[in-house]
């Protein structure tokens, strides 16, 4: 059953009536409806067709975080041969909301890892609805040494709302966790692509998306933190998200235009949960064209451009 958003109602609407109109051509195939039943679709596909053409940033943010959205595991079903999860950072233990492993990509071995957020109540609370602790920032860590060590491209899918915010994370070292791990994609000598999926939130997401190329999906978001967040500390105020994520540009059309991302992946038209199949096809594509773009360059080159290109956006100088 497809899940709307609220700013989707009247295309439930007329998808609703659509399914009620077939339902009554089954039970009387001479009711003679399937005229009517193709102006709906034709009306409701156009509807969405329109609206998905002109989304503010709210609703982008709403549709980043659409429950049926592809998640990182449906990624790496989807593209990765003998997809092989490692566990664990070998200092306190595993954190399942960051997941990774070894796999082969399209004919290449690679290591793969992301954001998990789960698809029900029992795996949303497995994988802690992708906010990661900090042993799951070391386990990323450990990958991608590991990456390094054998020269094997690195691929992140990004969707988080942010690394876990909570006492016992910030007592076991979130913080210099996440420092290590963004100095850890900045150091390795292998070609390293990212895509953000859904949400990009904070350093949750920076940890493990300081990237070669960085990449979103059309409708993603990406942000140093929540709307609810900077609204809470901007205004005191959360319910003024939505004019947070619009002053901090949260969208990939704008990280584009101001250089903080490579490219845009387009969703299929409404969405990426509609399609998803076509999605994650696509997002493979994209990915395959990068590391081939990127695996002409050696170690030092690969290294050089990565810290060049953050360093550009510290200092401001994107042009």
């Amino acid at each position: 059953m497809h899940t709307y958003l609220e700013f989707e109602k009247p295309i439930a609407e007329l998808e609703g009536k659509v399914q009620e109109l077939k339902l009554l051509a089954q039970e009387d195939p001479t009711a003679g409806i399937s005229d009517d039943v193709s102006k709906l679709e034709a009306k409701a596909a156009q509807l969405l067709k329109d609206m998905y053409a002109n989304l503010d940033t709210w609703q982008k943010t709403q549709v980043a975080r659409h429950p049926n959205r592809p998640h990182f595991l449906d990624y790496a079903n989807a593209l990765i041969e003998d997809f092989t999860p490692l566990a664990g950072d070998r200092n306190f233990g595993e954190d399942e909301a960051i997941v990774g492993g070894l796999g082969r990509f399209r004919g290449r071995s690679v290591v793969i890892m992301g954001h998990e957020k789960g698809n029900d109540v029992e795996t949303r609370m497995k994988h802690n609805f992708g906010m990661a602790q900090p042993e799951g920032y070391r386990k990323a860590v450990r990958l991608m040494e590991m990456a390094d060590r054998f020269s094997m491209p690195v691929i992140s899918l990004i969707d988080t709302a942010g690394a876990f915010p909570g006492r016992e994370g910030e007592e076991r070292g979130q913080a210099e966790a996440i420092a290590r791990s963004i100095d850890t994609c900045l150091n390795i000598q292998v070609p390293f692509v990212s895509l953000v999926i859904g949400e990009g939130g904070s350093g949750g997401a920076l940890a493990i998306a300081t990237a070669s190329r960085v990449l979103m999906l059309e409708h993603s978001i990406y942000t140093v933190a929540s709307p609810e967040a900077s609204a809470s500390i901007l205004w005191r105020n959360s319910d003024k998200a939505k004019d947070a994520a619009a002053a901090m540009k949260v969208t990939a059309q704008s990280l584009l235009e101001l250089g903080v991302i490579d490219r845009i992946l387009p969703e299929p038209v409404g969405g990426a949960h509609r399609e998803r199949a076509q999605m994650m096809s696509d997002a493979g594509d994209a990915i395959e064209h990068e590391l081939r773009d990127l695996s002409g360059l050696d170690g030092a080159s690969l290294r050089r451009q990565r810290q060049e290109k953050f360093m550009a956006m510290g200092r401001g100088d994107l042009s």
